[in-house]
């Protein structure tokens, strides 16, 4: 490389390190629907900042976006010499020009740089190109990890037919994509999904490395697609990538027109009889089981009100069975469960850390004999939490039973929880304000997941810190799910004579009469969402002299207009409008009144949208009064100022469903 072209890229690197907050989008939203890239920082190792790796990577990667001599947008090269060797790939999408090919790698290495600065190994995935580069080797490999999952957050009109044709439909294409040449290995085409009342079509887009051969680019794609239904199932549109290919599919042409092609469907209608011919015998015995059905279950009925002890567990943990691990395993997985891998000590038992036979790191949770977690409570850990997938909720391994032993078997989150973060008088000043906007928002998704996506939906019930856990990358993942709730399509609210909880973080229809809702979790959120802003804890303001906590407190600098008092003075940024957004916003989900609280979906709009007009919120739960003024009355919000300030609706909660 001359002499300018080094001269520029130190000129950029200055640059990048001033626009940093305006790349803080791409940092926030790691794969969300709405965002044009999608990064992963393998951490395997560092670098030397300014040595000879660091030179080499920003030489092989200008020499990408500088490359004319080919016009297929597929670069792999490698440059230095062991230690300081560097591999990378640049793979532009099929259809794009060679222009906008360098731009995406230009924009993507920058992303890189600034995110993942002094890491070995780091990969991003951007609408046009993917960028990769490590110390290790990387060409010729067909690679499925790191991997992120994309999904549209609209529902197909005909989920079934939609997930149907498409699965054929990706098939086709797969074959085509996996023909390709030692250059492009692509393929796009759109096919029409026919309905009863209209045609809808769906548009595709697969591409491997072309460096794999046929046979490796199909199993590549083909384990690609078979994530769809985890990810993506009855979605209108989706992204799955990989480091060796990647797909995405729309409802509307999202690629340029001239790589488009309308795909026909070999087999579709046999397939389709088939499925008529299931549904008609189902419907011919349906009238004889029905009656068998009926038999069956006022018999289990009657048998689950007898079921008073551990052994009864069968029934419910046959549906996990596959999941079940043997007692040896986890022992030895824990070194017999030793106090060095003791991670915590709860109420419910200790939590240990363990590494499996293939390596695998895991947390073991071995509930305790005495513990105040019932049968029913490790019955529901078990049978829903192995159900949930969503990048915000820990992940159930599995379980074992033995001898009085339960045991449940989690991934293994290293960063531990967020109060050993948030209120530790060290580590909170690692908690900068963009971290912890990333971790209000990811619980958000993983409470409108609970709430709304998943099947049966779920009210927590135990929402605090101890129970969110931080990944290698800070991004929160809900843990603890054995207080939690489960509840029918249409239920969103129920009863309960037994309260069980943390207080300060239980809403008080809950606290006080056992009365639970989505709007239970709510509340909790805002508590977590205020503690998260001010490094306090609910109760940390109360003293002999001045009993006031954390709500109290926000609301009265809230309607004084001193809000920089709420925040941690740890956070050097300022007080920014996002900032105080999310204060209002916590004010809004820790209001008294139930209905006045926002749902999740409410809250989530809130986040990603900063130009949604907010409510007014009205005086906290469990508000300590210091003068008569002090009632029903509602503050005036920075935003109240606007002549044009509205109230956005919300949706009442459904009548009660008692349990």
């Amino acid at each position: 490389m001359d002499s300018s072209r080094l001269l520029i890229l130190f000129i950029v690197s200055i640059l990048l390190g001033l626009l940093a907050p305006a790349v803080a989008q791409v940092n926030d939203a790691v794969c969300t629907y709405k965002d044009d890239f999608c990064r992963r920082c393998s951490y395997i190792g560092t670098y030397e900042e300014g040595g000879a790796y660091q030179k080499n990577l920003n030489t092989l990667l200008s020499s990408f976006s500088s490359n004319n001599k080919t016009n297929s947008g597929f670069y792999n090269s490698s440059t230095g010499q062991d230690p300081y060797k560097v591999n990378a790939i640049a793979l532009c999408r099929g259809d794009v020009s060679l222009n906008d090919c360098h731009t995406c790698v230009n924009q993507s290495s920058s992303i890189l740089f600034t995110y993942c600065s002094n890491q070995e190994e780091a990969i991003i995935w951007g609408v046009f190109c993917m960028v990769r580069y490590s110390s290790k080797l990387i060409f010729g490999t067909q690679e499925d990890k790191p991997s992120e999952y994309v999904a549209s957050p609209f529902n197909a009109n005909d989920p079934e037919e939609f997930d149907l044709v498409l699965n054929l439909f990706l098939d086709t294409l797969t074959e085509k994509a996996a023909s390709g040449d030692s250059l492009k290995k692509f393929a796009a085409g759109h096919v029409i999904m026919q309905g009863s009342t209209t045609n809808q079509p769906i548009y595709a887009l697969l591409q491997c490395t072309p460096h794999l051969g046929k046979k490796s680019c199909s199993d590549c794609l083909k384990g690609a697609i078979s994530k769809i239904p985890e990810c993506c199932g009855g979605k209108q549109g989706g992204r799955v990538l990989k480091p060796s290919c990647n797909l995405r599919f729309e409802t509307n042409l999202f690629y340029n027109f001239t790589a488009d092609s309308l795909v026909t469907l070999p087999g579709k209608k046999s397939t389709i009889s088939k499925a008529v011919i299931i549904i008609t015998v189902v419907a011919i015995v349906f009238v004889a089981m029905i009656l068998i059905g009926i038999f069956i279950s006022l018999r289990m009925r009657r048998r689950r009100k007898k079921l008073k002890r551990e052994n009864d567990n069968s029934d419910d943990i046959g549906l996990v069975e596959s999941l079940q691990y043997d007692f040896e395993t986890i022992g030895s997985a824990t070194d017999d469960f030793s106090d060095a891998n003791k991670l915590g000590q709860g109420g419910f038992g200790a939590v240990y850390k363990g590494r499996l036979p293939n390596g695998k790191y895991i947390a073991v949770k071995r509930l305790s004999k005495n513990s105040e977690q019932g049968d029913r409570e490790f019955k529901t850990e078990v049978t829903l939490v192995s159900q949930l997938h969503h990048r915000n909720l820990v992940r159930l391994l599995g379980f074992c039973l033995k001898a009085g032993e339960r045991i449940l078997i989690y991934e293994y989150v290293p960063n531990t929880s967020l109060n050993h973060f948030i209120f530790d008088p060290i580590n909170h000043g690692h908690l900068n304000w963009e971290t912890r906007y990333k971790i209000i928002r990811g619980i958000s998704r993983g409470l409108l997941y609970l709430h709304e996506d998943s099947c049966p939906r779920i009210i927590h019930r135990d929402l605090k810190p101890s129970n969110i856990l931080l990944d290698e990358d800070m991004n929160p993942k809900i843990a603890d799910f054995g207080m939690a709730q489960l509840f029918m399509t249409d239920q969103t609210r129920g009863d309960t004579k037994t309260i069980m909880g943390t207080y300060g973080y239980m809403a008080p229809e809950y606290a006080i009469h056992g009365r639970f809702s989505v709007k239970s979790d709510v509340f909790s959120f805002g508590v977590l969402v205020l503690e998260i802003l001010s490094g306090r804890k609910i109760t940390s303001f109360r003293s002999a002299e001045n009993e006031e906590d954390l709500l109290t407190y926000a609301w009265r600098n809230w309607k004084e207009d001193t809000v920089s008092n709420i925040i941690d003075p740890v956070l050097t940024t300022g007080l920014g409008t996002e900032t105080i957004r999310c204060i209002h916003i916590g004010l809004l989900c820790v209001q008294e009144n139930v209905a006045s609280r926002p749902t999740m979906t409410s809250v989530v709009s809130m986040l990603n949208s900063h130009s949604m007009t907010l409510p007014l919120p009205s005086r906290p739960a469990y508000y300590l009064h210091n003068s008569e003024a002090d009632t029903m009355e509602r503050t005036q919000s920075y935003e109240s100022k606007n002549p044009e300030h509205v109230s956005i609706n919300e949706d009442s909660i459904t009548e009660l469903y008692p349990r």
